[in-house]
């Protein structure tokens, strides 16, 4: 029982002390402000400079190419530096518009049609690969960078075959790779 006949006279000399440091005009936001102000140097003053991850520009950049390879556009050139924040704006913006643009292929519906009669999207069979079977050589024609590195059409995602054949449409040869899908589909 003696400690709490101690701690309360403690407790209000507490208590008084930070009554009276308030009465007068030096609260603690004022403290910290008066020692800031003494201490801050020019470069403290100065405004900051964003911090730019170079890494994420490139992921960013790779990116926007990697569509732009698909859409079938020439690779975009920044003149910024890669580790500005101006070349951090400018491949974001590219990134965003390119995925966009990459989800809607001009055919969509078109293309999705063709799906749904020819086959799944990793259909392996030999000789038609994925979901709008596409030949051996139809891939070496209109795809040969994918065949490259990705391999046959099973592996490709279904927004790089559509836009293989989009590719192929725009050669000239439209539908007709797909004749009898493409009538049930009333494209040709």
């Amino acid at each position: 029982m003696d400690y709490k006949r101690f701690l309360l006279p403690v407790f209000v000399i507490a208590l008084l002390l930070l009554v009276g440091a308030g009465v007068s005009g030096l609260s603690a936001a004022t403290l910290r402000a008066r020692h800031v102000s003494r201490k801050a140097s020019p470069r403290l003053l100065a405004p900051r400079k964003h911090f730019v991850n170079p890494r994420l520009t490139r992921t960013l950049r790779a990116t926007t190419w990697r569509w732009q390879l698909i859409v079938g556009r020439r690779p975009s050139r920044s003149v910024a530096p890669l580790g500005s924040p101006r070349a951090l704006r400018f491949w974001r913006r590219q990134a965003r518009r390119m995925m966009w643009l990459a989800a809607h292929p001009p055919h969509k519906r078109a293309w999705l049609c063709i799906h749904r009669y020819e086959g799944s999207w990793r259909d392996g069979g030999d000789p038609y690969w994925g979901g709008l079977q596409m030949d051996r050589s139809f891939m070496r024609t209109y795809a040969p960078r994918f065949l490259l590195r990705r391999g046959w059409a099973n592996r490709w995602t279904s927004l790089e075959q559509m836009w293989v054949a989009e590719r192929a449409h725009r050669s000239g040869r439209g539908f007709y790779a797909w004749p009898n899908t493409a009538r049930l589909c009333r494209l040709i």
